[in-house]
This record gives structure tokens, sequence and C-alpha cells, in this order.
């Protein structure tokens, strides 16, 4: 295994991202017009390190720990052997909307400085965790699967570890090896990775080299000092829209964008064209996935030129509603506040 020369691989033109140091976020104009999946080469990165380099021949997963009975090791041909799982899955970085915490509420948080461009939706392909986790005899006893990335140690805490509980290990996360229908690409975790359904991006363990299931409670640097009590992701929602976006204030305009949630399925939702004094219910179209994100659309014909917030707030399943402000967190995660934004209608 090798680290690539640069922190990122793949290439960042300006039109399809905003690079954050070893981080990338997707700018969401680049996805208008778009289908339901976020394409490869317009995906976030979240890097803490660089993206290794790793040689698919010598790679082996381990699947060892006191909470299996029979601790071994998986090519990666065995693993595309097995039988395999897909899934429209959307991973989000638990500090994605952060900016919004100084720019909206004057109230700014430490860390990148993400707007909603840390999120994308993939088609997954792999082997369920659980079927490995049978494979090795998980006992009765086990509370934990640690997954340990290959990537390059973080300072002074070591690889990019953190632990899931078993029951959501057992449940719906999966070793992934396909990325809408390709390899992984090598950023975001070529040869496999943990995807985890509905959980803040950091669970989703990229360059997947380990899982130790223990039969006690793990903590590491990734579920005490850096993500502590963060795990199922808020409602959001996004404009297929550039910020400060130029729109022509002749005829009718079709307002596109996408809601999401880590807690079920979005059912509902409404848009503002004059900054929050009246809502429109937005129409639905495509995909419905509890665990991907709900595209949807509405129609907007300017009356007069001039700076315009565009609000949208989305409602899940369980009742839960994006709220207009958000308390601080003080790492600058979950930030669920309807996002106001700005675009400038303009003589044609």
């Amino acid at each position: 295994m090798r680290q690539a020369t640069a922190p990122i691989i793949k290439p960042l033109p300006d039109h399809l991202f905003r690079v954050h140091g070893n981080s990338a976020e997707m700018r969401w104009e680049a996805m208008a017009g778009l289908g339901y999946h976020t394409p490869n080469d317009r995906f976030f990165v979240r890097n803490h390190t660089s993206t290794p380099l790793i040689d698919v021949t010598t790679w082996r997963l381990q699947v060892h720990g006191p909470g299996v009975r029979r601790p071994r090791e998986f090519t990666y041909d065995e693993l595309r052997a097995m039988p395999s799982r897909t899934y429209d899955v959307a991973l989000e970085c638990a500090g994605n909307g952060r900016r919004f915490y100084r720019t909206q509420q004057h109230d700014g948080a430490p860390g990148t400085q993400w707007g909603l461009g840390g999120i994308g939706v993939a088609r997954w392909r792999g082997v369920p965790l659980k079927q490995l986790l049978e494979e090795v005899g998980v006992l009765p006893e086990a509370v934990d699967v640690l997954a340990i990335g290959l990537d390059a140690p973080f300072e002074e805490h070591g690889h990019v570890r953190r632990p899931l509980p078993i029951d959501k290990a057992m449940d719906d996360v999966l070793v992934a090896y396909e990325m809408n229908g390709v390899p992984l690409p090598p950023d975001h975790g070529f040869p496999v990775r943990l995807v985890v359904p509905g959980w803040v991006g950091i669970a989703s363990i990229k360059w997947l080299g380990e899982l130790e299931v223990s039969t006690v409670p793990l903590f590491t640097p990734w579920n005490t000092v850096f993500y502590p009590d963060v795990t199922t992701q808020p409602v959001k929602s996004a404009f297929e829209l550039a910020w400060n976006a130029r729109v022509p204030l002749s005829g009718t305009r079709t307002l596109r964008g996408r809601s999401w949630s880590g807690q079920g399925r979005i059912v509902r939702v409404e848009v503002s064209m004059d900054g929050g004094l009246t809502w429109r219910v937005a129409e639905h179209h495509g995909h419905h996935l509890a665990k991907a994100w709900l595209p949807w659309h509405v129609e907007w014909t300017p009356r007069h030129t001039g700076t315009r917030l565009l609000m949208a707030r989305a409602t899940d399943e369980t009742g839960a509603t994006q709220p207009l402000t958000r308390p601080r967190h003080p790492f600058g995660y979950h930030f669920d506040a309807v996002v106001r934004h700005p675009v400038h209608v303009v003589l044609d």
C-alpha cells in the first residue's frame, strides 16, 4: 500500500467542487438535470489524511475479536463471490451545513466549513455485514464491531476507526465493493468500505482492513474526541442551484431540489420564494427511499428583479421537520435548520 501524491486522486474541477484542504464538497448545481444518483466524478470526498493506493491482490479483511468463534481473513475475490446486495444509500458528512452556524446564525463552529454539498447518494453493491459476522460465528454476547481503515494514521490518533453497536451491524450495514456499478474508486474506499445507512459518514469507514468484534463497549477518538454522541442524521434540504444564482425575470422557472433524513422517508417538502413569508408544497418525483433522498420540484414565476431568499423545509415519516434555527453544536454537527439560499432575479 502507498499514499497518493495528493490528498485526493480524482480531478476536482471548480465547476463541480469546492475544495477544503484534503476534502472536497460537491456543488449542488452540479446535480441539476442529473438522475437520482450522484455520479462518482462529483461525489464529495472527506479524507482525514490522504487517499491510499491499495494492492487488492495482497489486501485482506480481518474479522476477529472475543465476540466471534472463528476469526478469519477474507480476500477481495472471496467477498465478491459471496451473495451480494445492492442498496441506494446516502452518505453524508456529520459536519455538512456547518458554515451556516456562522453565516446564518452568526455563531460559528470550528472545522471544515461545509455548505450542503457534503452528501451524495450512490448505488452500493457488496456483502451485508451481518453475513460476514455470521460466517465467523458472532457470539450472543457481542456488543460492538470496530471498523478500522487503512489510510495513514491521523496525527497521534492512529488509523481512523469507529465502533458500531452490534444491533446496527446486524441490521442494514453493507461491506461495499462497488459504487454506481463500478469498483469503488480509490477516493471512495477501494477495495472495500462500510456503508452505514442513516448514520453520519464517519461510521462508513473507507479502505476497510479490519473488523474487531468485542464483548464490551469500545471507544476511539472517533466516537469520543471528534464525533461524540452523533449517529443518525437529521432532516435537510438543498436546491439544485448555484449559490447567488442569476435567475431571468421573464417566464416560469422550475426550482428543483432534494431532501433527506437518516430517520426515515421524506413525506412533505415546502418551499418559500420570499424568505419564509409564504410556503408552497413541492411536488415529488422519482424515488421515495428511506435510506437516500427525495427529489422534488416547484414552479416559480418571479415578478420583479432583486435578491430573493429561497427556502426549503422537509418533514420525514417520524414527524421531524426542519426548524428555522438550530442551537449551536460545539463541533458544528447536525445543522438541520432551513437554509436561506440567495438568488438574484435579473433582466434577461
